[in-house]
């Protein structure tokens, strides 16, 4: 009888055991362990990351961090740590969560338009995948990928065409580089390179162009006439005489650093450089700024017409007067600079 009851208490341990083993497991794997109010939050986990590169990620997000290690041990996540970006959705379990980390590696949407430089470039994509602006800057650069595909420091910023896409947010440098580079020649497809060659210009030179036209008019309507202007002038072997190309050779001198010129004045004109298209016949070397796609497709789509010049309109902000003569040019510029003295807009 003794031995009996003795056989019966340890049962009665053993599934008081196995009981709490359960409970403790159910508990680990399937109870929520989410501590947010947002509907998701984000695990980025960087190239040769660690667990301890997930696990301070995750300690603000979980209610019990040590149920989690356990479990991520027990999975064998700690030592199968993959990089990328993973959502955790409020509610989740351990469970849930590990599997999302370990496999579901998500894309994010990167955009970027108007920068300026490479350099400016770098620094926005940086932001956007894990990538930083050093290693970016420094493949953007790089003199042999620039020379095996016919690009120059001056036309680099040219194959970056603004717009979005979808990477993953452990992207690299080279990676980044060389999936724009796809890009660009996706976009020159052959009718835009049919366009490009019957106004005897290559893409690179339609870009620069584009860039230029960017530059004068942000009105998506106006920029084919505006690139009709300067077709006008190439055909002719008139000097392009862009004022954005003065303000562009300006702020490469340091008289004019933290500047901003609202007003282009004849000792602009007067500036030694090849980016002066006053001075210089035919396009500049390169890109003076990065153009939208409207601004592109306007230059190969440029409108035919007799237009020569154009001027501000200071009655229509945004938009421009256009004349076939010098002398009907001549007194709409005037009316565009007696507005910016009466705005005392003098530099």
């Amino acid at each position: 009888m003794y031995i009996k009851k003795i056989l019966l208490a340890i049962v009665f341990i053993g599934l008081a055991v196995v009981a709490y083993f359960a409970y403790y497991v159910y508990n680990a794997m399937f109870v929520s362990n989410t501590n947010f109010n947002n509907d998701v939050a984000y695990v980025y986990v960087p190239t040769n990351g660690t667990y301890t590169d997930v696990r301070e990620q995750l300690i603000p997000l979980l209610k019990d961090i040590n149920k989690f290690d356990a479990l991520a041990e027990q999975k064998k996540y700690i030592a199968n740590i993959k990089a990328g970006r993973f959502a955790i959705k409020k509610g989740m379990n351990n469970n849930d969560i590990i599997n999302s980390i370990r496999s579901e590696n998500l894309p994010i949407k990167l955009s970027f338009n108007n920068q300026e430089s490479l350099e400016k470039l770098a620094g926005r994509i940086s932001v956007q995948i894990e990538a930083d602006s050093v290693s970016l800057l420094k493949v953007m650069k790089d003199v042999g990928f620039l020379k095996k595909n016919n690009l120059s420091l001056a036309t680099s910023l040219g194959m970056y065409i603004p717009n979005s896409y979808e990477f993953f947010w452990n992207t690299s440098a080279e990676q980044f580089r060389d999936r724009m580079l796809k890009e660009y020649n996706r976009f020159w497809n052959d009718t835009r390179k049919a366009k490009a060659k019957a106004i005897h210009l290559t893409p690179s030179q339609v870009i620069a162009l584009a860039s230029i036209v960017h530059e004068e008019s942000k009105a998506v309507d106006e920029q084919p006439r505006i690139a009709g202007v300067y077709i006008n002038r190439l055909r002719i072997g008139m000097p392009l005489q862009a004022d954005p190309t003065l303000k562009f050779a300006a702020y490469q001198l340091p008289k004019y650093k933290n500047t901003v010129i609202k007003r282009v004045l004849n000792i602009h004109k007067e500036i030694d450089s090849p980016y002066n298209t006053y001075k210089n016949l035919g396009l500049p070397p390169g890109l003076i700024a990065m153009p939208d796609i409207s601004a592109i497709d306007a230059v190969l789509n440029c409108e035919k017409h007799d237009y020569l010049y154009f001027a501000a309109d200071a009655k229509r902000f945004g938009y421009h007067k256009f004349a076939k003569t010098l002398a009907q040019h001549n007194v709409n510029a005037r009316e565009y600079q007696m507005y910016l003295s009466s705005q005392g807009i003098n530099k």
